[in-house]
Order: structure tokens, then sequence, then C-alpha cells
């Protein structure tokens, strides 16, 4: 007869098993995190008026503003382009993030 409670001798095979999937999984993450960081973003504003480029860490690496865009007369109009242009290169790392790491959770049920 087999003795009940307690694990002498280990853990059983399926606590074992989630134990392994829980490594692979976080390697994966890292690695798929890893990866999304060392990617970079591009967004325009204003029909290419102001450029940038994101990190997939969310830093911004560049601007570019296009001559034709400054006019001293309308300074608003510029700051507007860059926020908007740094909204949707921010916006570019989250859909990446979600897209990377949406499936991390399956074996888990998350």
């Amino acid at each position: 007869m087999a003795k009940r409670g307690g694990f002498p001798g280990g853990m059983p095979g399926n606590m074992s098993n989630l134990m392994k999937q829980a490594q692979r999984m976080q390697r994966e993450m890292e690695e798929k995190q890893k990866k999304l960081e060392e990617s970079e973003f591009t967004a325009t504003a204003g029909g290419g008026a102001v450029s940038v480029v994101v990190t997939g860490s969310k830093n911004l690496k560049s601007l570019t503003i296009s001559p034709d865009a400054v006019d001293p007369d309308d300074v608003e109009m510029l700051q507007d382009l860059i926020i908007a242009a740094v909204g949707e290169a921010m916006k570019q790392v989250d859909d990446e993030s979600a897209r990377l790491m949406g499936g991390m959770g399956g074996g888990f049920g998350f």
C-alpha cells in the first residue's frame, strides 16, 4: 500500500512538470522582454513633419523635425505634432509587448 501525506522522496510528477513549465515560461518571457527592449519603433505626425524613434524600453532615441514644421507663430502646433508622434510610438511599444507576452499564461490558465 502506498504512503499518503507529504512528498517523501521529492515532488510528485505533476508538481515537477509544473515547475519545469514555469521555469521554461520564465525563460521565454525574459527572451521576449529582451527582444522587445532591443527593438525600435518609429512614428510620424503631420504627414512626416515630425518623426520619432522610441526603443522597446520606451526611451526616446531620436526626434526629427522638418524645417517646414517650424513656425514661430504657431509653436503649439509643433508641440502637438511632437506629442502625437511620441504617443503613437509608445502605443506601438505597448502593442508589441502585448503581442509578444499575450500567450505566456496559457499553461497555467492565466
